[in-house]
């Protein structure tokens, strides 16, 4: 069995996913669970991780019940204000909704290179440390120097790296991201991704060896127990059928013996997740 640890849900808004643009016509559709789940099960996928991808209690509570109508939604990612004064109350909130995993913020989105380590965002990923949740890291490289004092401030928080930071795979960008993924993966408590590749390749020309130096870093930092896949469905459409996302990292696996696989398609993921 695998588990997909990277997909999204959502019924198509204009003005709430003004992110979904013009050019990206494949995905401005409503996306559900039953889109997904028989590709799941013929690519050998016994369940998935439901993502957040709006900012809002709403979303959170969508992707519950969604998790709920749809048992192989294994477990959520969801949204909560991490500034917000309230935190654990609204967390305390939450503990009888067992499916949610942990929760994330589209950092990627803020233009404050420093958005988490203003004190407000460190104390809401503190209460979420001693609530037992997750932190799924969506950065930018303007985020990198706040992402590493973040990580080191926070050592009992088990933060997952999405998408391997979004390196800059169509220009062949190599070293500023490696040189981050050195001193992030430095931090016991970070686990890996793998996930989101083909849309950081060229959409239209991407070929496999184009991933081959940014997965072959991955894999040496954080070793065989610190990675897991992702898909990134239904943005992954963008660039690749759901098929073409496996090869591209299935492609970069030979070396891996029969366990290390397991772990990365699954043990990984049921480990970290909880699920």
């Amino acid at each position: 069995m695998r588990i997909d640890t990277h997909q999204h849900f959502w019924k198509f808004d204009p003005i709430r996913d003004s992110w979904i643009t013009e050019e990206m016509q494949v995905i401005r559709r409503d996306f559900s669970p039953l889109d997904i789940q028989f590709v799941l099960e013929r690519n050998g996928f016994g369940g998935s991780v439901a993502v957040q991808a709006d900012q809002s209690k709403e979303e959170t509570a969508y992707l519950v019940q969604l998790a709920n109508d749809y048992p192989f939604i294994k477990g959520v990612v969801g949204w909560i204000d991490l500034q917000a004064a309230d935190i654990r109350q609204q967390l305390d909130g939450y503990q009888s909704d067992t499916v949610i995993k942990g929760f994330r913020h589209i950092v990627e989105g803020e233009a404050d290179p420093d958005f988490l380590i203003r004190p407000a965002v460190l104390n809401g990923l503190k209460a979420l440390a001693d609530y037992g949740y997750t932190y799924d890291l969506l950065i930018r490289p303007r985020h990198y120097a706040a992402t590493l004092d973040c990580v080191q401030q926070n050592p009992n928080l088990q933060f997952v790296l999405d998408h391997i930071a979004k390196p800059p795979i169509k220009s062949k960008a190599f070293d500023e991201w490696a040189t981050f993924i050195d001193a992030l993966s430095a931090f016991p408590n970070v686990v890996c991704k793998v996930s989101g590749l083909a849309t950081e390749a060229d959409w239209e020309g991407w070929k496999l060896d184009d991933f081959k130096q940014y997965l072959e870093h991955i894999f040496a930092r954080f070793g065989n127990e610190r990675i897991m896949y992702g898909s990134d469905w239904p943005v992954c459409l963008l660039a690749a059928s759901y098929e073409e996302s496996i090869a591209i990292v299935e492609d970069k696996l030979g070396q891996f013996t029969a366990a290390e696989k397991n772990a990365f398609w699954a043990e990984n993921a049921i480990r970290v997740y909880n699920l």
